[in-house]
């Protein structure tokens, strides 16, 4: 009999084992710290705005909501919890990003997010590393600037490179009318994928520091030789992006102009417009404490753990198997 669904998992039990094992040590990690755990719910009434995530719409008719969606990450509703007065919290989340499906990538994965409140980025980077390199008893991060990560690895200086002459470098990868309708954003993006983030974090884990502010998301932007730069950072193991982190962005009236400015850039990409969170906003007229965040992506972390060549193998039951 033909097309016969697979109830195999794919991944072993030595490596579930390890998940667990993982889990517990991220527990004990926080414990230690008194950062608090907290649930939010996966199910929400809105999605994100940001044009590099695509979410997974919900069918939900109940309380007087008609629709929802399945988050792309905790950060909305920590946030709201940071607001009303819950100090430093961490949580371990399914989380779900539609067309995402690959080597390293699952439509649903496990997500490791924490905030600290009156930490900046360097200071959480610190505890990142303390986290990272004490699961994977590894050498602690070099940290390197986004734009000395091109300049080294690509050959040229992402914040003086003209349009012209990065739409040529992309070349080797697209064709010339595949570049048309891609912005600069788009094709640094793209040179950071084929070109720098493989060569990243393989004799010793690597911090990326310091992104353009156009690629600043929800962090706060500042500058850095004249040029406006993002309190934002990345960890790359193996050339394994692991994580994500912010010194976030207290300020409402400019978190409302970049949502404005997300919807802006998903119309001319031909995408949906996003609603925007209300209830995140009014979190944020309330107050955001002075904290930083990052989210880690806790089935690379595993993946790394246990040698593992793709996600699937530290899944029990990835979306074919699901």
């Amino acid at each position: 009999m033909t097309n016969q669904p697979v109830w195999r998992p794919t991944a072993s039990r030595e490596n579930l084992k390890s998940r667990a094992q993982q889990l517990a040590f991220v527990r004990g990690f926080f414990a230690e710290r008194e950062v608090l755990e907290v649930e939010t719910p996966l199910l929400g009434r809105h999605g994100v705005t940001d044009v590099n995530l695509e979410g997974i719409a919900a069918q939900v008719e109940v309380a007087g909501v008609c629709g929802g969606w399945l988050q792309t990450s905790p950060e909305y509703h920590m946030k709201r919890l940071l607001a009303a007065g819950f100090g430093s919290i961490f949580q371990v989340a399914r989380v779900f990003r539609n067309g995402e499906r690959g080597r390293r990538h699952n439509p649903e994965f496990s997500m490791l997010e924490w905030y600290r409140v009156g930490l900046d980025d360097t200071a959480l980077m610190a505890e990142v590393a303390d986290l990272v390199c004490g699961w994977l008893d590894c050498e602690r991060p070099d940290v390197l600037t986004y734009r000395d990560a091109l300049r080294v690895i690509a050959g040229f200086d992402p914040m003086t490179i003209s349009d012209h002459d990065l739409y040529q470098y992309c070349e080797q990868w697209l064709e010339p009318e595949q570049l048309a309708g891609m912005s600069r954003d788009d094709c640094l993006d793209l040179v950071m994928s084929f070109r720098v983030e493989p060569e990243l974090g393989q004799k010793r884990p690597v911090f990326i520091t310091r992104y353009p502010a156009s690629q600043a998301a929800l962090a706060r932007v500042s500058s850095d030789d004249g040029y406006p730069v993002a309190h934002r950072f990345e960890l790359y193991i193996k050339g394994i992006e692991l994580c994500n982190g912010y010194w976030e962005l207290t300020d409402p009236a400019e978190q409302r102009e970049r949502f404005i400015a997300d919807n802006r850039q998903r119309r001319a990409s031909g995408k949906p417009e996003m609603m925007v969170d209300q209830a995140f906003l009014a979190g944020l007229d309330a107050g955001l404490p002075e904290c930083s965040g990052v989210a880690l992506g806790l089935d690379r972390l595993l993946m790394l753990k246990t040698g593992a060549a793709s996600i699937e193998e530290v899944l029990a039951f990835p979306i074919e198997r699901a």
